[in-house]
């Protein structure tokens, strides 16, 4: 028999529904504004709509932008993921001391500032000629997700039966055939789920993109939003068009991807 919502149920989604829709409309609302109507308390919601925002931010900057964006967020997937997939298995396949020392240095490196690396990169970087490349992007980024995507596969491995592998490696299967014969296919709703979360947290990350590349045109796009800010005030209605512009591969990669990451995370939390 199908369950209805409770009426605690229904408000806390109708509560969860403003608080992140409301900042999303107006969001939306504001880039089809001019600035006089940014500034002017007579329309907040009925005003003339214009495309300016749009037009303006159509140009060479936002296309090499999004090329940037792009290969950050492929590329730091990629290494990431060549890092943490073996590095989850190793460790959900060993026990004792070791591994849980390794598991308290992972969620140690997770739960460090990303701030406190910025200056030690920079100077690691500038030794290795790495400073205003989209490497050395990928590189920070990497050294930034990789444990929390080791830890996130972890439980996916884990839930792979042993008896399997045995199974294979009496049958004649080497390791390395019995990892990506069976091992890999058994976790891939787990390796599928951390690699989508790798990709969407590389697109939107900040912090690294704005310090290690040197020359503002080579910023990707969460990078280009800042220089809608400058000393002369803020263009609200082109902070907005192109935070709008950012968001919509986001929200296609999440749209079309959203049953196996909940079916994943849902997994994984129960593992």
């Amino acid at each position: 028999m199908k369950q209805t919502a409770g009426p605690v149920t229904t408000t806390i989604k109708v509560l969860l529904t403003l608080l992140y829709g409301v900042p999303l409309f107006w969001i939306i609302l504001t880039s089809f504004k001019s600035s006089a109507d940014v500034m002017s308390t007579q329309s907040s919601i009925f005003f003339r709509p214009v495309t300016t925002a749009y037009v303006e931010a159509f140009n060479g900057e936002l296309f090499t932008a999004l090329g940037q964006s792009v290969t950050i967020a492929v590329g730091t997937t990629a290494l990431t993921m060549l890092i943490a997939i073996p590095a989850a298995y190793g460790l959900a396949r060993t026990s004792g001391y070791i591994t849980t020392i390794g598991l308290g240095l992972l969620i140690v490196f997770q739960m460090m500032p990303q701030t406190a690396n910025v200056i030690p990169l920079f100077q690691v970087f500038g030794n290795w000629g790495l400073l205003d490349s989209v490497a050395g992007v990928i590189v920070a980024d990497t050294a930034l997700l990789a444990p929390f995507a080791i830890i996130l596969l972890r439980p996916f491995f884990r839930g792979v039966p042993p008896e399997l592998e045995e199974a294979a490696s009496i049958d004649g299967s080497g390791m390395m055939r019995t990892f990506f014969s069976i091992v890999l296919p058994i976790a891939r709703n787990g390796i599928f789920t951390a690699g989508t979360l790798v990709l969407l947290m590389s697109w939107g990350e900040f912090l690294y993109a704005v310090n290690f590349f040197l020359s503002p045109g080579s910023y990707p796009l969460s990078a280009l939003l800042s220089q809608q800010v400058s000393a002369f005030g803020i263009n609200w209605p082109g902070l907005m068009a192109l935070a709008v512009l950012t968001s919509i591969p986001v929200l296609i990669v999440f749209s079309s991807t959203y049953k196996l990451l909940r079916d994943g995370l849902t997994v994984g939390a129960v593992k």
